[in-house]
């Protein structure tokens, strides 16, 4: 196994993990199979193509169902999509049908081992709040809150862990939230979210990033401020003067709202047993052995190639 980072990505490989650095060395690599979290791949890498996503189906811009949702478009550049659970696993399997040119394996989501394995620290007293946000423009809550968690930083004994998505590192808004950390001992600021942080916290103040699905596989509550699609599993508010009183009824954990919480997550991801990386790997042995230059072309389109050629400065069509 190895590594290609793209260079405005942070490096954060373990010590022994090896990194490709060029297209050549991925190339001389020749690895049987090319596996990426994001929306498009490099087709002139070797293998086949394994999509395995980089957050959950929850409708962010306000969409309802998955044919208005781009997490769902076929762009041409997969052979293999690893679903994550019943929210993914029936669209991506009926767009397999439609397209034929590439197959759809439910595997559960990866980085969901890492929770399963990892979870079982006891809760912090006094409570920690973990404040995560998305980045989109139209429903981020970045600048909306920083006052109602200025205040509360102040007003309460909460503790505060405080993560942003990596489009936002490095915004004004974020070195304002850096700021309050350094100036508050109850404040602390995470570059990204680690299992530590999501152990600590009790309850999650977010907005609707995906995010809020990866903290409910502890079946903790969440907290929303004008969540784009509002369940009984959260506790969504319209105002900031509405947060405190949420985020005080979430810490009660209501019962009503865990089972919302477990059903919720029972529809997007459908193992916690911590096989889900092993299930990956199965699922690229299946599709080599018995659909690989089986299934019809895939058609990315020559301007899609043009695009991924100009981001790595690789002119070649082959």
């Amino acid at each position: 196994m190895a590594w290609f980072i793209e260079q405005e990505c942070e490096n954060c490989l373990l010590e022994g993990e090896k990194r490709l650095v060029t297209v050549d060395e991925v190339k001389s690599f020749n690895a049987a199979a090319t596996i990426t979290p994001g929306n498009f791949i490099y087709d002139f890498f070797p293998g086949i193509k394994v999509a395995v996503f980089h957050g959950y189906f929850i409708g962010k811009r306000g969409e309802k169902t998955y044919e208005e949702d781009s997490h769902f478009r076929i762009r041409g550049w997969f052979d293999l999509y690893c679903t994550q659970g019943p929210s993914s696993t029936g669209p991506y399997q009926h767009l397999e049908k439609l397209d034929g040119s590439f197959k759809a394996y439910e595997t559960g989501w990866c980085k969901v081992d890492t929770y399963v394995n990892g979870k079982a620290a006891p809760a912090t007293n006094p409570p920690t709040i973990l404040y995560a946000t998305t980045f989109t423009k139209s429903v981020t809550s970045v600048e909306a809150v920083y006052e109602t968690i200025e205040r509360l930083s102040e007003t309460r004994e909460w503790n505060w862990i405080l993560t942003f998505h990596p489009r936002l590192h490095g915004s004004a808004i974020v070195d304002k939230y850096k700021a309050l950390a350094e100036r508050r001992g109850n404040v602390r600021y995470v570059h990204n979210i680690d299992l530590h942080s999501v152990n600590e916290a009790s309850v999650m103040l977010c907005d609707s990033s995906s995010i809020i699905l990866e903290f409910m596989l502890q079946d903790k509550p969440v907290v929303t401020y004008r969540n784009t699609n509002p369940g009984p599993h959260l506790l969504d508010v319209q105002s900031i003067e509405e947060i405190e009183p949420a985020l005080d009824k979430a810490l009660t954990r209501p019962p009503s709202l865990i089972k919302g919480i477990q059903n919720y997550v029972a529809h997007h991801e459908k193992y916690r047993d911590g096989r889900n990386s092993a299930r990956v790997i199965d699922a690229i042995d299946d599709f080599i052995h018995c659909y690989k230059d089986k299934l019809k072309p895939k058609k990315p389109g020559l301007w899609r190639k043009l695009q991924v050629r100009k981001r790595l400065g690789y002119w070649k069509l082959n």
